[in-house]
């Protein structure tokens, strides 16, 4: 496989594969898993904790105290409060529980590069299912597309995950004009409260409600008081900037509303950039106030190297803030 070019975009087969209608869905998903598997294997040497802010030593639930455990990690609160001794345990004491939250809405169903941003998406759980199930840790997922809801029970190994994976793959796109619900999803997870664990969220984290802010933000902050989170932003390029194609006309996939854009004027696509990059701005500082790690993948850059990247990041950092 051929890698990044000196800016980072994607050249040779650095995308992942589309999962068009008509494709062959079970071929295509097994060249992915096993792109993945060579380009991480090796990277995390099964220590998911590269994935995310946190280090091994990151406390995690109270349990009640057994002859043996280290008495510097007693929990005094909830000793004093029930009478019984207690520890807190570390993340590093247990099985991982990692849950995905994947926005498979309308508004994904768009690229302008080597793949769409739901390709992307479903590539990125590939690439989180590889890098945290292993020894014991169990994986599910809350998959939206606003027309439904699918959830699947968080279960170990890889063969589970390798069904997860087909499903999502077989998720129906939603209907024109379906607005996604990310902030349902993110809501739905919350309920019933679960042991800490990892929560990644896979989306364009472009809803908003009618006053135009995050509608996704506030259940996000809900989780990070229990979990690690970490948001991957999935974007295309033409989000970004806008090409000289003359006039254009725009079509909104969760709205079906259509606008006639003449990109031959340099002042519409100088205001077009500035707005879209406010908007970046603002979804990244959304997430940084829920406490979530941020990674973006881009539909025209090597996306797996844009992963590793991350990864690598995290590490180094130890404890650190989140990698942007």
């Amino acid at each position: 496989m051929t890698g990044p070019d000196d800016t980072g975009r994607a050249v040779g087969n650095g995308a992942p594969p589309h999962f068009g209608p008509g494709s062959n869905s079970a071929v295509l998903l097994r060249r992915l898993e096993l792109t993945v598997r060579h380009r991480l294997d090796g990277l995390l040497q099964g220590d998911h904790l590269g994935l995310v802010p946190g280090s091994g030593s990151e406390a995690g639930d109270s349990r009640t105290y057994h002859p043996g455990d280290d008495v510097r990690r007693m929990d005094w609160p909830v000793t004093a409060r029930t009478q019984v001794p207690h520890v807190r345990e570390t993340i590093a004491d247990r099985e991982l529980e990692t849950w995905v939250v994947l926005d498979l809405s309308a508004s994904l169903d768009f690229g302008t590069a080597e793949c769409e941003k739901r390709d992307l998406a479903i590539a990125g759980l590939a690439a989180v299912s590889h890098l945290t199930v292993h020894g014991g840790n169990r994986l599910g997922a809350v998959v939206t597309t606003g027309e439904r809801v699918d959830r699947y029970p968080a279960s170990p190994g890889r063969l589970a995950a390798d069904r997860l994976l087909r499903s999502v793959v077989a998720t129906p796109r939603a209907g024109a004009g379906r607005r996604g619900d990310l902030a349902e999803a993110l809501e739905s997870l919350r309920r019933p409260p679960r042991r800490r664990g990892l929560v990644v969220v896979i989306s364009d984290f472009l809803g908003s409600d009618a006053q135009g802010t995050a509608d996704w933000e506030r259940p996000l902050r809900g989780l990070s008081a229990r979990h690690d989170l970490l948001a991957i932003e999935v974007v295309d390029p033409r989000e970004l900037e806008l090409a000289d194609v003359g006039l254009l006309t725009v079509v909104d996939p969760e709205t079906g509303q259509t606008l006639e854009v003449p990109t031959g004027n340099a002042e519409v696509r100088r205001r077009f950039a500035e707005g879209a990059a406010a908007q970046r701005r603002e979804i990244a500082a959304a997430l940084r106030r829920a406490g979530a790690g941020h990674l973006r993948l881009q539909t025209d850059r090597d996306w797996l190297a844009d992963v590793v990247r991350y990864v690598a990041d995290r590490r180094r950092a130890g404890s650190g803030g989140a990698s942007r």
